[in-house]
């Protein structure tokens, strides 16, 4: 089973890097390679540099929001742990369709840590659903601001991607309060842990059915805290202009600055709606598709695919390496004490 998993990650890894492949020949193709990489060289370094604190503090906040709840819940976590977390859920998420790999890989970490699984997995799709609720609500306000620069293709990518998210978000509220729904949710972490040949799989099985207990009541707890989920969407909600200002470092970077931070984050947040429900891997090759699209009317023709690359290079390639590189050196680390043992 083990194999198994393996295999699916590699096979996840080969479709993520053969989008980019095919991203990077679009987006050269018609284009000297030479002059667009001549252009994001003579950027502004502060101003990137900037864009990346910026996405610094987007994985921060996730990690204070995934420890935030965790604790509520009566779980001890130090906060480099909830860092890790962030970072484990950024790279599963951006190597598998839909980010459908980010959530059940953290939950996976984190019991291997210690942490409830129950618990673990609440926190999870509070925070998720809190990501949900931030993307639908900005990107509705923002769509009043910058419904000029949609053409109908955009259009319609947009109503079924806040449709898909609306969707989501329906789905993510009847797992957090229906029982139904959190043993299927349960049942799913069992089949994770035996691809990866849990022992004593009998006794952890017990243990889950004490954590679907521990879930049901965390759940009544969280719903009557409301305040706890103020707090957490209102961190989402910071951790989110942030990642959407990135596109404004980026505008400023390349040396213009005609459109305030207010338009540019706005028509950001539009084109994540957009793309966040598509079924690609990182949504690897449609956001770049789409930030041609949205942004073609803000950056010269020459400009557009420089600000593009650097845009998702800063928020997206750059920290994908970053998590990629603490996975592998986590992963070093397991199989060097599995072998001690």
């Amino acid at each position: 089973m083990k194999n198994s998993s393996t295999k699916k990650m590699v096979r996840n890894f080969i479709l993520f890097a053969l989008l980019i492949v095919l991203t990077l020949w679009i987006m050269l193709k018609d284009q000297d390679p030479a002059e667009i990489f001549q252009i994001i060289g003579q950027s502004n370094g502060l101003f990137i540099i900037v864009g990346i604190i910026c996405m610094v503090v987007y994985i921060i906040l996730e990690a204070v929001n995934i420890r935030r709840t965790l604790k509520i819940l009566g779980n001890k976590i130090k906060f480099k742990s909830s860092i890790k977390y962030a970072l484990i859920g950024f790279f599963f998420s951006g190597i598998t369709p839909a980010a459908s790999g980010g959530q059940p890989m953290q939950i996976y970490y984190m019991h291997k840590d210690g942490l409830s699984v129950g618990h673990s997995t609440l926190a999870l799709l509070i925070n998720l659903t809190s990501m949900q609720i931030v993307t639908i609500s900005v990107a509705l306000v923002s769509v009043l601001f910058n419904y000029k620069y949609l053409n109908k293709m955009m259009v319609i990518l947009l109503v079924v991607g806040l449709l898909l998210n609306v969707i989501a978000l329906m789905i993510l509220l009847i797992a957090i309060f229906s029982k139904r729904l959190s043993r299927f949710l349960m049942k799913v972490t069992i089949r994770i842990m035996k691809f990866f040949r849990v022992k004593n799989m009998d006794k952890k099985i017990k243990k889950i059915g004490r954590e679907l207990g521990n879930y049901q009541r965390s759940a009544k707890y969280i719903k009557k805290n409301k305040k706890l989920m103020v707090r957490i969407v209102l961190t989402t909600l910071i951790q989110f202009l942030l990642n959407y200002s990135v596109a404004y470092w980026t505008y400023r970077a390349l040396g213009f600055d005609e459109h305030s931070i207010l338009e540019i984050v706005t028509m950001q947040s539009v084109l994540f709606a957009t793309v966040s429900g598509i079924p690609s891997p990182g949504s690897v090759g449609v956001s770049e598709g789409a930030f041609v699209a949205i942004f073609t009317n803000i950056y010269p023709e020459n400009m557009i695919k420089s600000a593009t690359l650097l845009n998702r290079g800063i928020n997206f390639y750059l920290f994908m390496l970053i998590s990629g590189i603490l996975v592998a050196i986590n992963q070093i680390r397991e199989k060097k004490n599995v072998e001690e043992v």
